[in-house]
């Protein structure tokens, strides 16, 4: 089944994703912060599974979402222990009732939002050129 490359659009949420966690560090709303860093990130690894003509899981599950694109044989960096230290922020984020105790220790901090904003901002700036070379490759 052909599958349209609507992974323009991907990378478009993932980048406001992306943006809105920037400007939330700013007004240290830091569990938004990583919230939508947990976003950018998986919307960043859908793009890529959609430019490589692959159904989109429905999952929020980042490990499981880099492992598919990992075998897709695109790459095995950013590394899986940076899936899985913002893996953790997506629930507890979200949800009052999943606090406290749902993370070690309680909301995440400044030091947490700011290595979370960074691992976005790899696996979206990885995910951006790796689509913008694959589709220059295709076209030439």
């Amino acid at each position: 089944m052909a599958y349209k490359d609507n992974s323009a659009d991907w990378l478009f949420f993932a980048e406001s994703d992306l943006r809105a966690a920037e400007a939330l560090l700013e007004e240290a709303m830091y569990h938004l912060v990583c919230f939508h860093a947990h976003q950018t990130v998986e919307k960043s690894l859908k793009a890529i599974l959609r430019h490589c003509q692959q159904s989109i899981p429905k999952t929020h599950d980042i490990v499981f979402l880099r492992s598919q694109v990992v075998a897709q044989k695109i790459f095995d960096q950013p590394s899986e222990n940076d899936a899985v230290f913002v893996s953790q922020f997506y629930m507890p984020t979200r949800y009052p009732d999943m606090l406290p105790g749902m993370l070690p220790d309680g909301l995440p901090g400044l030091k947490d939002a700011r290595r979370a904003l960074e691992i976005a901002g790899e696996f979206y700036a990885f995910a951006r050129q790796w689509i913008e070379s694959s589709t220059r490759e295709k076209r030439a």
